[in-house]
C-alpha cells in the first residue's frame, strides 16, 4: 500500500562493463528510456557548462531531472567524473540507459 513513495532506482557504480555516456564534440550524450512509459532520451550534457565542479576533490558531478510527454514519471540523473570526464559513478532513477543503436531505432532490446 505504501509502495506509492517507493523510487525504481537503477544504481550502477564504477565496475560497469557498459557505455554509458558518449563523448560527442564538447559533449557528453547519453541515452536512456522511461520505466513507466518506455519513452526514450537523449541528453547533451556540455563540458565546463553542466557540469558542476568540486574544488575539493577536482570532480565534476551532473545533477538532471527528466520528464517526458508521455507520462509524469521523474527520471533522475546523478554522475560523477573526473577530471578528465571518466565516469566514476551513476544513478539512474526511474530509468534505464540503452545504447545509441537502440534509441536510433537499429536495435530492439
Amino acid at each position: 500500500m505504501f509502495n506509492f513513495f517507493k523510487r525504481n532506482k537503477s544504481n550502477v557504480s564504477k565496475t560497469t562493463n557498459k557505455q554509458v555516456f558518449y563523448n560527442e564534440k564538447n559533449a557528453l550524450v547519453i541515452h536512456f528510456k522511461c520505466t513507466k512509459c518506455g519513452e526514450k532520451f537523449r541528453s547533451y550534457l556540455r563540458k565546463g557548462y553542466d557540469f558542476v565542479t568540486d574544488y575539493e576533490t577536482g570532480e565534476y558531478k551532473i545533477n538532471k531531472e527528466y520528464i517526458g510527454s508521455n507520462c509524469f514519471n521523474k527520471i533522475h540523473l546523478s554522475a560523477t567524473f573526473d577530471r578528465n570526464y571518466k565516469l566514476k559513478e551513476y544513478t539512474l532513477e526511474n530509468g534505464k540507459v540503452i545504447s545509441k543503436e537502440e534509441w536510433e531505432g537499429k536495435d530492439d532490446a
